[in-house]
This record gives structure tokens, C-alpha cells and sequence, in this order.
């Protein structure tokens, strides 16, 4: 089979990644039926005692989610976070040293973009057209055009090991958080000058921003979710969640003004974006890394190294159901949801045997398994 062939799942009109508009679980489809006097005859009676209601099966419901394709994605590299491009349709998968952009229509790989040592994420500017990598190794930032995906400058001024990468539409400003350097490096998106570097004494991870003027990031080593000030370039306050271990993922509800921050400790925490208040919080999978928001449904999507994608309802600000726990693959870890049409992406693959610790490498990691790396597709059944 040839490398980037999209395997369809079963042999149903259901097992394409073609996008379906979902039904609304809260709505109800009536047909009315009015009768023109009030006494009805017998035998009109008893026609429609004869009638038959046809009712769907199952509704189709947004939390019904399902894994509808895998695309193989060739390459025996690690990988870190993952973004979409809705409207090029295409998925960005930081591959180590390069980020493999696939054409989420056809599954296929239509390029790399090299130079990235050690990418760890992709930042999507629409209004600029271009895109943003942090590369953890070099302390670089790669830039590139959306539309031909070709590199047209590379910013080296960033700090120590940039990893969750930010862009901010309302500045235009790039926020990379740095995890060796433990700061924030803002950069001017269209000068691609550093605009500011603030310190935040732990180590920086995943970030969103809301739309009066913050950007949230969790801080791992802290467990708590820190909060810049856009306009002033400061951090302006810092928020403890204590029954959160090593926050990584982070997501955002706008409207509710709900973060949603998920823990190396299986939990998910829900946390009031305006007074840093701890709503509640939900358990999840073993080994989360990373948490998308659908507004159109009121999903929280979760995925977990265990294996699993939990799928979190929000049925008020502060009332939250687990859905499911879909099955998905060993170590798909990160995500990366299309708004647009709905569809939920993960990447992971199969590994060997874990080698044994060295001096060196004390902690050696599993390696991954030649033509086994894939993309998951997810999507409402």
C-alpha cells in the first residue's frame, strides 16, 4: 500500500472523513399532524391506528464520536503537538527536525517543512497567511507562507527551548513559551522582532487567549495557570490549582469564560477565567497532553497517552458529563480539532521494547516502529 493511502474504516457511507453537519441533541424533529373536525370516524380511526412511525435508530448526536480513518504518515520520528488549517484543509504534525503537513482530504503528506530541530508546535496566523514554528533545539522560530508552505524567514532571538507556541490576532504577536529558559518571548508577527521576554520562573506550557486581552498558559513545574496581559506585556497573575499535577494542555471557553486545563494525575480542571476559581473538576485518561474546545457543541475533547479520547459535555458553566472514552491508539497524546466541520485529529504509532537506561540516557524512551505512525480521525457518528 502505498505510504500515505487513507484506509477507510468499514464499508458503510459512515467511514469516510468526508464532513456531516451533526443533529442537535437538544432539538427535537416533529411532523404536526392537524385534523380538520373535532370527531373523527371510525374508520378514520382506525387508519391511523394503521399507520406507521418510522423514528431513526439513534439520532446522530455530536458526542457520538467514532474513529472514521487512519491515514499512514511515513517516518520513525518522534512528534509533539499537532495544528489544523481549516480553511487550507490541511494538518501540521511536528516531526523532530521537519513538520509534515498532510492533506486532511486525501491523507497525503504535500510537505515538509525542514529545519525545525526539535519542533515542538505550529502557531496558524490567517490574517498574515503564514505560520509559525517553535524549535526546541535550535531556539528558533521557523516562519512560512500558509499557501505555498514554503520558509521565509527563521527568528533567532527566542529563548531557551521555545515549545507551546501562540498567535495573538488582536496584536499580531507571536507568544513562544520557553521551557529551558522558563520565560515568554513575544514577537512582533509582521517585523519578526522580539517585542518583549517575560520571566516566569517555572516552566511554561501549553496557552490560549480569550478575547478581552489575556493569554492563559499552565505552568507544569508550578501547577498553576499563568495570566499576560496582552496590552501591558506582563504577567499579571498566577493561579494555583491545587489538586492539579503537572498542567499541560490547555483550552479555552470564551463565552462561559471557562479554562479547561488537564493534569498529569488524570483530572481535568475547570477554572473561572476571570477569577482563577477552580469550578470542578473531571476525571479523564491516563496520560493526558492535550485539550481542544468545540463551541458549536459544547465538547471538551481530551487526548490521552493510555489510549483513549475523553469526551467531556459542558451542560452549564459549571456542570460537566464524560460523554465517552473512545478508544483510539497507545500514545496518541495530542490533538488538533477542526472547528469547521468538527472532525477531531490524533497521531501515534507502535513501539518497540524499551531500551536499557544508560548513564547517558537514564530514562530511555521506546522507539517507534518502522510504517507504523498514523493519523486517527475522529469524528460525530
Amino acid at each position: 500500500m502505498p505510504a500515505c493511502q487513507a484506509i477507510r474504516l468499514g464499508n458503510d457511507a459512515e467511514s469516510t472523513v468526508r464532513p456531516r453537519a451533526f443533529i442537535n441533541p437538544h432539538t427535537q424533529y416533529m411532523k404536526n399532524l392537524t385534523f380538520g373536525r373535532p370527531t373523527i370516524a371510525a374508520a378514520g380511526v382506525l387508519a391511523l391506528l394503521q399507520m406507521t412511525i418510522v423514528l431513526p435508530a439513534q439520532a446522530a448526536t455530536p458526542e457520538n464520536y467514532k474513529i472514521v480513518s487512519r491515514f499512514p504518515i511515513s517516518g520513525t520520528e518522534g512528534w509533539d503537538y499537532i495544528a489544523v488549517d481549516s480553511k487550507r484543509e490541511r494538518l501540521f504534525i511536528s516531526r523532530s527536525d521537519h513538520v509534515q503537513v498532510v492533506d486532511t482530504k486525501s491523507g497525503e503528506v504535500v510537505a515538509n517543512i525542514l529545519d525545525t530541530a526539535g519542533v515542538h508546535g505550529v502557531a496558524i496566523a490567517q490574517d498574515l497567511k503564514l505560520g509559525f514554528t517553535s524549535n526546541g533545539r535550535s531556539d528558533t522560530i521557523t516562519v512560512f507562507e500558509l499557501d505555498s508552505l514554503k520558509t521565509i524567514d527563521t527568528i533567532k532571538t527566542v529563548g531557551p527551548g521555545p515549545d507551546s507556541i501562540l498567535y495573538y490576532p488582536p496584536l499580531q504577536r507571536i507568544y513562544s513559551f520557553n521551557g529551558r529558559g522558563k520565560s515568554v518571548t513575544i514577537i512582533d508577527a509582521v517585523t519578526r522582532k522580539v517585542v518583549d521576554t517575560l520571566s516566569v520562573l517555572g516552566q511554561p506550557e501549553f496557552a490560549v487567549n480569550d478575547s478581552q486581552g489575556h493569554i492563559f498558559f499552565n505552568v507544569e513545574d508550578k501547577n498553576e495557570i499563568a495570566v499576560i496581559d496582552a496590552q501591558s506585556s506582563k504577567i499579571v497573575k498566577h493561579w494555583t490549582m491545587s489538586q492539579c499535577d503537572g498542567p499541560s494542555g490547555l483550552a479555552i471557553d470564551d463565552a462561559r469564560h471557562r479554562l479547561f486545563s488537564v493534569c498529569a494525575n488524570q483530572k481535568m480542571m475547570v477554572v473561572d477565567s476571570l477569577s482563577g476559581r477552580v469550578v470542578t473538576t473531571v476525571g479523564i485518561g491516563e496520560k493526558p497532553d492535550a485539550v481542544a474546545f468545540d463551541p458549536a457543541s459544547g465538547l471538551v475533547f481530551v487526548s490521552n497517552g493510555g489510549g483513549t479520547l475523553t469526551v467531556v459535555h459542558e451542560d452549564t458553566a459549571n456542570k460537566y458529563t464524560v460523554k465517552t472514552n473512545l478508544a483510539t491508539q497507545k500514545g496518541a497524546r495530542t490533538l488538533a480539532l477542526n472547528p469547521e466541520n468538527h472532525l477531531v485529529y490524533l497521531v501515534s504509532g507502535k513501539f518497540g521494547a524499551v531500551p536499557a537506561p544508560t548513564a547517558a540516557n537514564p530514562h530511555p524512551r521506546p522507539a517507534l516502529l518502522p510504517d507504523t505512525f498514523n493519523v486517527l480521525v475522529a469524528e460525530p457518528n
